[in-house]
């Protein structure tokens, strides 16, 4: 590979590598896990980069690729014999003005996230992003209407889960 492709793939990569990151955080539970993620997805976007065409945005590309990798781990993690993951444990040093209650509503949004199946969870993900129905259907790989559908069923499956 030339040296100018290696320099673009790099300089686009440490850009948006925040992406990557945050695909990791919704696929793994632990700092290991995260880091082996990471480096496969950026394996994998290494060996598709010479197939970059540029018609879509490299941030959108990345996106799909990132969530792609993690679908196919997640899936094949599934199929192994499960274990015993050690939760992860924060020690917090609170403020008297310290108020949690927003840090508490994310834990139990990310809670109930998880309980999404593998393409859910990258629809949530798109939209948390900020992602407009037209790039999520783009980097989703479905129409524009399949990915309104499926975030409405989404939003009231969380709802479902947030309030039993």
């Amino acid at each position: 590979m030339s040296q100018s492709l290696e320099h673009s793939f790099v300089e686009q990569l440490e850009t948006n590598q925040n992406i990557v990151h945050k695909v990791c955080r919704l696929y793994t539970n632990n700092q290991d896990a995260h880091n082996d993620l990471f480096q496969e997805i950026t394996i994998q976007l290494w060996k598709a980069f010479p197939k970059f065409r540029g018609d879509s945005k490299f941030s959108t590309w990345m996106y799909r690729v990132a969530l792609n990798t993690a679908i196919t781990l997640y899936r094949k993690k599934k199929r192994r014999i499960k274990t015993q993951e050690f939760d992860s444990i924060e020690f917090k040093i609170k403020a008297v003005e310290y108020d949690d209650t927003e840090e508490q509503q994310l834990k139990l949004l990310y809670n109930a996230v998880q309980e999404l199946n593998d393409i859910e969870k990258a629809l949530v993900f798109l939209y948390l992003e900020d992602k407009n129905y037209k790039e999520i259907s783009e980097t989703m790989g479905i129409s524009e209407v399949n990915a309104r559908v499926k975030m409405n069923r989404i939003k009231t499956k969380l709802k479902t889960i947030l309030n039993p």
